[in-house]
Order: C-alpha cells, then sequence, then structure tokens
C-alpha cells in the first residue's frame, strides 16, 4: 500500500466513523468498516512515522457531541483488542501466559449497544457519562435515571465507577421503529443505534420510553477487595444490576472456544443483540501485572462474531403469493456468506417499505441476518449509486394466475382463491405441526401434487386414492400407505386444531383454542359482537373471521362433515393460584412442556409463548434463557416447576 493509498483509505475510514459514532447513521457494514480499520491499522504499524494524527485508529470510542455537558472518567474507559478466529484467541492466550502464567479467564456475551460509565458516591448515583473518547464523554444522568435496570441507590461506600453497555431488546427494537414509522421519522439502522441515540436525547421523557437496558460488564475506579474480577461482579449483579443470562469461567482454549460456540448458538434466542463474546483474566493482580498499551488492556479482549451484516447489491426483485393472497416482494441479491450460509435472497415485507426505503433494482444495500430464515435488507447504499438503478414498481396483476390485484397500501392482495400459490401455501400450513400434523406432506409434494392438478384444495386430501399417487415418480407402496393414512389420522382432530389449520389471518393457535371453546362448530355463524366479548380477541381478528366464514361457510362446513372433528368443552376450573393466570413456560423441566401446558391449562390459566408486563408467572426449568431474563428485568414473578408444584 502506498502512502496516498493509506490516506485514502484514512479519509474513508473517519466518514465511516463519523457516520456510525456522531450521526448514528452507519453507511457501511461493521464487517466492511473492520476490514478497512485493520488494513489502515496494519500500515501505521509498518510505519509508524507515516501514520496520521486523526487516524479513527488512535481514537478509543467515539466523538463528544457539543450539545451535552462534557465529563471525565475518574478511570479511563479503554477499548477493547478484537480477536476473529480461534487461531489468533490462541494468540492473544499465549501473550498473555507468557508474561504472567496460567491463567483462568471469565467469559461473557459482547452486547451490542452504547457503553456507559455510572458514578456513585457514598450509594447514590451521581453521574452517567458515556465513553467518549475514554477519557471524557457526555454527561446523561437525567437519560440514564429513566432506566429501571439502574440502580439509584447501592450498598458502597466512597466512590465506585461501574462501566456496562446500554443495549435494546430486539423486541423493543422492532416496536420502536414502527413508532417512529407511524410519526413519519426514519426507523433506526439496528438496535445498537436506537440505544445510543435514545440516550442522546436532550427531553429525558423521550428516553424514558425507550425501554433502555443497562448490562454491567466492569468496574472503574473501585476499592472492592475481592481478588477476582468474576467476584466483584458478582458484588455488582447483587446491587440490582442485571445479570447476562450466561457467563462462564474457562482455563483452556479448548473451553473458551466451546462457550464461544455455545453463545453462537443462543444468538437469536437472546434477546439483545449480541456482536462478540468478551474474554477476561480473572485474577485483578494478574490484571495489574499485564497493564496496558496505548489503546488496551492487555488482560481481556473481545472474540467477535461472524459477521451477519453484509453489503451486496439487488439483482432482481421477484413476488410471492402466500396463503392469504398477500403479495410479498423479495430481493433477489449477489449471494453472500453469513455465518456459513450462501444467502441469495432478501425479504422487503411490502411495496411501502420499499417505496419508504427508495429500493432500487442494482442497489448496493446493507443487510442482515437477525433470526429470521431470509435476511432483511436495513438500508440503502444510495451514495454508491451510478444513475443506472431501476425503479420498482407496484404490481397490479398476479404473478401467478394473472388476476388483477386488490391494492390496500400497505398489502397487495390476490383475490382469486383458486390462485396455484395460494392453494399450495393454504395446503402446506394446514399440514403442518400445530395444524393437522400430516406426516409426510412437505412443501415439495403439495407442490408436485397441486401442479399434476391430482388436488386442488385442503377438502381433496380427503379423496386422495393409491392410484392418484401410483403414477408419480418416487411413490412406491410403503410411501403410499402412509401418506393416505397419515391423512386419515386427521380425522376426529380437535376442533381448534382444525380452526388453526384453516390459515384464517390473525387467528392463530391460542385464538383457535378460545374460539372452538366458546363456539364449537357454530363457529361459521358467530357475529361480531359475541367474536370481540372473548377475552383476547380483537376487531381485527374478529373482521377477518367474518370476512373468511362470509367467502368460505360452504367450504368450512364441508371440511367439519369429512373431518368430523372433536369438539372441545370448557370445564370451569376449580379455584387454585394459576387460575385466569397468564404464564409462560421456559427450560428442560421434568417431562415435556407440552404436558405441563395441558395441566396450566385445566387449571383454568392461559398459557401464553411471550413474556410481558401482563404476564403473572414465569415457570422455568433447566437452562432457561431469554424468557427468564425478560421476567426478571420487567420485574414479573418466577417460580421453578418444584415451586410451581408445591403452590398446586
Amino acid at each position: 500500500m502506498t502512502h496516498k493509498q493509506y490516506s485514502d483509505k484514512v479519509k474513508i475510514l473517519k466518514k465511516w466513523a463519523y457516520a456510525y459514532y456522531v450521526e448514528d447513521n452507519p453507511v457501511a457494514s461493521d464487517e466492511e468498516y473492520d476490514k478497512l480499520y485493520h488494513e489502515v491499522l496494519d500500515y501505521e504499524t509498518a510505519h509508524p512515522d507515516e501514520a496520521a494524527e486523526d487516524s479513527p485508529t488512535k481514537r478509543v470510542g467515539g466523538v463528544v457531541r457539543d450539545e451535552f455537558t462534557k465529563a471525565k472518567h475518574i478511570k479511563r474507559m479503554w477499548s477493547m483488542e478484537d480477536v476473529f478466529t480461534r487461531e489468533e484467541v490462541q494468540e492473544w492466550l499465549d501473550r498473555v501466559e507468557k508474561n504472567v502464567g496460567k491463567c483462568d479467564y471469565f467469559c461473557e456475551p459482547k452486547f451490542d449497544g452504547a457503553s456507559m460509565n455510572l458514578l456513585y458516591d457514598d450509594g447514590k448515583l451521581i453521574r452517567a457519562i458515556t465513553r467518549g473518547d475514554g477519557v471524557v464523554g457526555e454527561e446523561v444522568t437525567d437519560n440514564v435515571r429513566t432506566i429501571r435496570s439502574v440502580p439509584l441507590v447501592i450498598a458502597y461506600d466512597g466512590l465506585i465507577e461501574i462501566r456496562g453497555e446500554v443495549v435494546i431488546r430486539k423486541d423493543d427494537f422492532e416496536a420502536i421503529n414502527k413508532e417512529r414509522l407511524d410519526e413519519g421519522e426514519q426507523p433506526f439502522a439496528n438496535p445498537r443505534n436506537a440505544a445510543a441515540g435514545s440516550l442522546r436525547q436532550l427531553d429525558s421523557s423521550v428516553t424514558a420510553e425507550r425501554r433502555l437496558v443497562f448490562y454491567p460488564w466492569g468496574i472503574g475506579e473501585n476499592r472492592l477487595e475481592q481478588s477476582r474480577l468474576s467476584e466483584k461482579m458478582n458484588f455488582v449483579y447483587d446491587q440490582g444490576f442485571l445479570k447476562p443470562p450466561y457467563s462462564k469461567e474457562c482455563r483452556t482454549i479448548e473451553e473458551i472456544e466451546t462457550f464461544y460456540q455455545f453463545l453462537i448458538s443462543k444468538r437469536d434466542e437472546i434477546p439483545m443483540m449480541m456482536d462478540g463474546m468478551v474474554i477476561k483474566v480473572d485474577d485483578i493482580s494478574k490484571e495489574e501485572e499485564l497493564g496496558y498499551t496505548v489503546k488496551f488492556p492487555k488482560w481481556m479482549c473481545a472474540y467477535k462474531f461472524p459477521a451477519i451484516e453484509k453489503v451486496t447489491k439487488i439483482n432482481a426483485i421477484t413476488l410471492q403469493v402466500g396463503r392469504t393472497g398477500v403479495i410479498t416482494p423479495v430481493a433477489e441479491i449477489e449471494p453472500v456468506n453469513i455465518e456459513g450460509a450462501m444467502v441469495s435472497r432478501a425479504t422487503l415485507h411490502n411495496f411501502d417499505e420499499i417505496e419508504r426505503k427508495d429500493i432500487r433494482i442494482g442497489d448496493s444495500v446493507i443487510i442482515i441476518r437477525s433470526g429470521d430464515v431470509i435476511p432483511k435488507i436495513i438500508k440503502v447504499l444510495a451514495d454508491r449509486r451510478t444513475g443506472n438503478e431501476i425503479l420498482v414498481e407496484r404490481p397490479t396483476h398476479c404473478p401467478t394466475c394473472g388476476s388483477e390485484l386488490l391494492d390496500e397500501g400497505a398489502l397487495i392482495k390476490c383475490q382469486n382463491l383458486k390462485c396455484p400459490d395460494r392453494v399450495i401455501n393454504s395446503i402446506i400450513h394446514f399440514a403442518k405441526k400445530g395444524c393437522m400434523n400430516i406426516d409426510g406432506l412437505g412443501s415439495k409434494i403439495v407442490e408436485l401434487l397441486v401442479n399434476e392438478h391430482i388436488i386442488h384444495n385442503v377438502l381433496d386430501l380427503y379423496t386422495l386414492k393409491a392410484e392418484d399417487l401410483a403414477r408419480l415418480e418416487g411413490f412406491k407402496e410403503k410411501r403410499i400407505h402412509n401418506l393416505l393414512q397419515a391423512i386419515a389420522d386427521t380425522k376426529g382432530t380437535v376442533l381448534h386444531k382444525l380452526i388453526n389449520a384453516m390459515g384464517i389471518e390473525h387467528i392463530g393457535e391460542v385464538a383457535s383454542q378460545a374460539l372452538a371453546f366458546e363456539f364449537g362448530l357454530d363457529i361459521v355463524d358467530a357475529s361480531y359482537d359475541e367474536i370481540v366479548a372473548i377475552d383476547g380477541i380483537g376487531e381485527e381478528m374478529a373482521n377477518s373471521l367474518l370476512e373468511f366464514m362470509r367467502v368460505n361457510r360452504e367450504f368450512v362446513l364441508k371440511l367439519f362433515e369429512v373431518v368430523q372433528p372433536t369438539v372441545e368443552k370448557k370445564i370451569e376450573a376449580k379455584e387454585n393460584p394459576f387460575k385466569g393466570k397468564t404464564v409462560v413456560l421456559t427450560g428442560t423441566m421434568s417431562e415435556s412442556r407440552g404436558n405441563i401446558k395441558a395441566m396450566l391449562e385445566a387449571l383454568g390459566a392461559k398459557v401464553s409463548g411471550s413474556v410481558s408486563k401482563k404476564t403473572d408467572f414465569v415457570i422455568y426449568g433447566e437452562d432457561a434463557g431469554s424468557k427468564l431474563t425478560k421476567a426478571e428485568s420487567l420485574g414479573v414473578p418466577t417460580l421453578t416447576e418444584d415451586e410451581m408444584r408445591g403452590m398446586l
């Protein structure tokens, strides 16, 4: 690399760093930034005399905004050295142990948020300061006081600095972005930027609405006498701070790597965004002996996760027709590797989103995988446009059957009930687990049966004959028998599973159960007032059910006649601690969660799949994860399985 090439890269890196740290509006992916950062750093290491004074590599953190009062940390807030591979971790361990001998290491998740330093004096929170440049940050005490996971008083005499990360849970992030869109504001690019933007509000009432969470990860100034960092952090947790969902003490590279892979496996389950794992020497005396480089503590590093944000290009946009007729646009992108998988498609949700983000065919975009099967586009890199990009037009006719589409604004629908794509997706839904659970009837077989005109709707499944299947490639006698038997076994299934299998928009398993208990087979004639009177059924659900029954009444009656579903009777439960309560189950228990769910429902409890402020109890077993963490953060009562049984 020449000096001019180096200077040009520094300019780009400064632009990207300013957009990321100051404007909360990233214009490059984390992977691109890290790659360029290390190219610049490598040049500066080889040519120290030519290093630019304003190079971003000389900054420990971000830039302090002028709108806030500046405040100084008592002890410097250091950044961390990043390592990306097992080999780099081994090199880091070798350097540590060469200087201080064999060590115990303390490992925990690295949450992706905004770093914060809390200063307590004689037990009272007196100041909250962002990392800033590591020496001076922004004083945001009033905003941090609104964060419920930050204790205002702790049991400690003298001065102590507690460092940690301010984060937004993924589900809260989605809710905030929805609110911003409803108010005509630009959505945040990711939870990290949402957390930073929320802390930089001049009006603390805005911050209070953002549901920020603080997770401590370290200590600055302190007079704690514990000899290990993990012991000092246990003191912090005992003061009422949140504890990370997982942490582990390790001694070897094998143990470190096993825990790292474990955290990656929990990446989608943990409600906060994680971008890696922090490895720290646990022994305080060895930390002090190791000391610091100009930028990093020598006793800690960040073992970064594989990148989940990628930059790619949109080659085309195709249309998918769902079982309810909704047209979903999907971006066909230049294939990129995300966590070891080649990704070639990204969801666009609807055409309003395409217009709002000004997405065009040919655009360079940042895509992110956050638990979705299909990644989504979070940002268009408009500054990379060449002028050859093509605007995306709203479709007027169904891509499958050619019928004229109904444009409702956010949703565009094919209203043709016989549209092949609608038929295929409705049958796939009908056959899946939680609905009719027809073993052996996968999506490929459904497509084959519909495309060969053997079946035209779910009712046709029940008139299938062996000779219909025998002429299809790959269907031998045993396979045919098993499939026909699986279909026959669905006859007599409980009514709520059949209602759920119909695929009525907005009506899921819980609502199907409530409707089945209330109306039985008379659901086809239920009135609006009767439907909305059921607890948990709103106007949108009621209207969706009424419209479905209006259009499909005869079809539903025929389905009832063929399947002969078992009508469930709601038995009034005797008084008990769980009657009328909303309960969430998590973790491994002494018997299947399905059995415990059925037992609690028989006691009159409503068993939900997600934790909210309306949850009455979270009952947990071994290896409980994010649901337990969320319950604790919301103050929801938690019970072990034994405690639950004791109450009964």
